[in-house]
């Protein structure tokens, strides 16, 4: 199901959070909401979920306005929030029926998908663990888990591996993907790690300071860069210069003087962010 964000606004007191932005997601696709904390990620998501209430704009899921058919639409969204809010006094088997039960599923169907979610995720032989007792990837595996349990068309993912070492991080990953792939859903996740927008997503948005400054697809946004990076530190600062080839990068540093440390490497989106704004995306 596609979605429509139309001229969205959002004020906290005398700051703005959200600038008038607009933005499509596709029907099936992964897209990534990338910028620094604090450039309105996390409001965006709240106001699409029905958390927060925008003081203007419109959004619309399909061909329905969420504001005059939230409770609709909120049925068949699913969002993992940035933090694992699961009841850590229950067992993971507790924290899915909750869940389904909650969700209205019928009587009839709620053991088979809470066992069908806990072989997706991985966690069948701890189901009857305490939430409280299991590691951080597996917490965030429940998380988004519970989310995806009654089936939803889309799936909004808050920094989904925020806190998580880069094993764990590359195993969800692999998770968010398999649950676009198999099930057909469409995912929104907002994140600040370069690495997991340019593996992960379709799309990316990048936000600074309320606004949508730059979009497209990962490979295309880096493209206009080019296709390799020199990194000259010198003077006390690192320089950027971009390159189509890396016998062109390296025929360019020959011309530098004083050179204390240099490096070429591939173009990655925070180039992209840096051209954008002039600082790197701070985490």
């Amino acid at each position: 199901m596609q979605i429509k964000v139309i001229d969205l606004k959002k004020k906290y007191g005398n700051i703005t959070a959200l600038k008038n932005i607009t933005f499509t997601i596709e029907d099936k696709t992964i897209t990534a909401l990338l910028g620094p904390n604090g450039a309105g990620k996390t409001t965006t998501i709240n106001i699409l979920t029905g958390l927060l209430k925008p003081d203007e704009g419109e959004i619309f899921y399909g061909d329905f306005s969420f504001q005059t058919n939230s409770k609709k639409i909120k049925s068949i969204i699913g969002v993992v929030p940035q933090h694992n809010n699961i009841d850590r006094d229950l067992t993971v088997y507790q924290n899915l029926l909750v869940h389904a039960i909650l969700f209205g599923l019928k009587k009839n169907e709620i053991k088979n998908r809470i066992e069908e979610i806990l072989h997706f995720t991985g966690l069948i032989n701890h189901k009857n663990k305490k939430a409280g007792k299991l590691s951080g990837g597996m917490k965030r595996r429940l998380v988004i888990g519970r989310a995806i349990l009654h089936r939803p068309k889309i799936l909004f993912l808050d920094e989904p591996t925020v806190g998580l070492d880069p094993a764990t991080r590359r195993h969800i990953w692999d998770f968010v993907k398999n649950i676009n792939k198999n099930f057909g859903c469409t995912v929104v996740l907002t994140t600040h790690y370069i690495e997991e927008a340019e593996l992960l997503s379709d799309y990316v948005y990048f936000i600074d300071k309320g606004e949508i400054i730059k979009y497209g697809e990962p490979e295309k946004l880096k493209s206009e860069m080019g296709k390799y990076v020199l990194e000259i530190f010198s003077g006390g600062k690192t320089i950027e210069e971009y390159f189509e080839s890396k016998t062109e990068a390296i025929e360019r540093l020959k011309q530098h003087e004083d050179v204390d440390l240099a490096k070429i490497r591939d173009v990655n989106l925070e180039d992209v962010y840096l051209k954008l704004t002039g600082r790197k995306i701070d985490i």
